[in-house]
């Protein structure tokens, strides 16, 4: 209607008059107009044209692989005399003591020096006697992590280390080492006195008893004493009975695989063993039993006679 449309325009008319009367009122209006309408179109704009950067397309990959990624690029510290590379720089000061041999912590009991604090937490436990790691197979426990890892391997049968030469596979790296003498020949310990080498240190300690006379493991039943442990647990079999060998021909049975190796010739007719004086071969070259001892030498006696007339 006419009366309507004459009220908006008076209406209008007063606003803008209004307006004219307080300029300064006009402008705010204008610049907040303008602002308001500068901010939607920069959303707009932003909105529009929005990219992932690389930046973004890391952050959305997934976490192993940005960690991959950081862990490359992070690894900006260099060893001066190896080259290898580390993220943290007490990881790089730690191995650097590989190459001075520094060893800053030191047993409060014992004295042993460390070059790690978390060599040095492992070692306190041999004094505590704590043992915080337990095979949940057969329950035995260690004082190292890395101990009950090669351990659950004896459950599992996992052999990771494989020589390269013959393919026998090894659950521990140093079975591997010890093995790859064989094929090399090598003898690095010495004995002192007599000049018998060995390609195994434990080997050499065990020799050395032979001269000092030292038999440090003695039997809880009649108190024989043995140079090994070895020697000591076949002959606790003397006591238990136990004979965990068995030949599968004769189904005889012995309680220590040398004692099986021997009887065995008997079947095959190997006789390894050659006498010095007029070549001929026996199948064995010293007793292990009492019995076995008076036959064998009642056998080496009667040799001897025929060979010296």
């Amino acid at each position: 209607p006419p009366l309507i449309k004459d009220e908006q325009e008076e209406l209008c008319t007063s606003v803008d008059q209004s307006n004219s009367r307080f300029p300064h009122i006009k402008k705010e209006q204008d610049e907040l107009c303008s602002s308001q309408e500068e901010a939607q179109l920069g959303l707009k704009q932003e909105t529009d044209t929005f990219v992932v950067t690389p930046h973004d397309e890391e952050n959305n990959a997934p976490t192993s692989q940005r960690r991959c990624d950081n862990d490359k690029a992070t690894k900006s510290l260099t060893c001066k005399v190896c080259g290898k590379a580390f993220r943290c720089k007490s990881d790089l000061n730690t191995h650097h003591r590989t190459h001075t041999g520094e060893k800053p912590y030191s047993c409060g009991t014992c004295g042993k020096r460390f070059s790690r604090q978390a060599h040095l937490t492992d070692h306190m436990r041999c004094h505590t006697g704590e043992k915080p790691y337990v095979c949940n197979t057969c329950g035995k426990s260690f004082i190292q992590r890395g101990a009950l890892t090669v351990h659950l391997r004896l459950h599992t049968g996992e052999k990771p280390y494989i020589c390269n030469t013959c393919g026998k596979s090894f659950s521990q790296r140093t079975h591997l080492t010890v093995h790859m003498i064989c094929h090399t020949g090598e003898k690095p310990y010495s004995c002192g006195i007599c000049g018998k080498r060995f390609c195994r240190r434990d080997n050499l300690v065990i020799h050395l008893r032979c001269h000092t006379g030292e038999k440090p493991y003695s039997c809880g039943t009649c108190g024989k004493s043995f140079r090994h442990t070895t020697s000591l647990k076949v002959h606790m079999r003397n006591h238990t009975g136990e004979k965990p060998y068995s030949f599968k021909i004769c189904r005889k049975r012995f309680s220590c695989s040398g004692y099986l190796k021997v009887h065995m010739r008997c079947h095959t007719g190997e006789k390894p063993y050659v006498c010095n004086s007029c070549g001929k071969r026996f199948s064995r070259c010293d007793p292990e039993t009492s019995v076995e001892k008076i036959m064998w030498a009642l056998s080496l006696k009667q040799h001897v006679r025929i060979d010296t007339g």
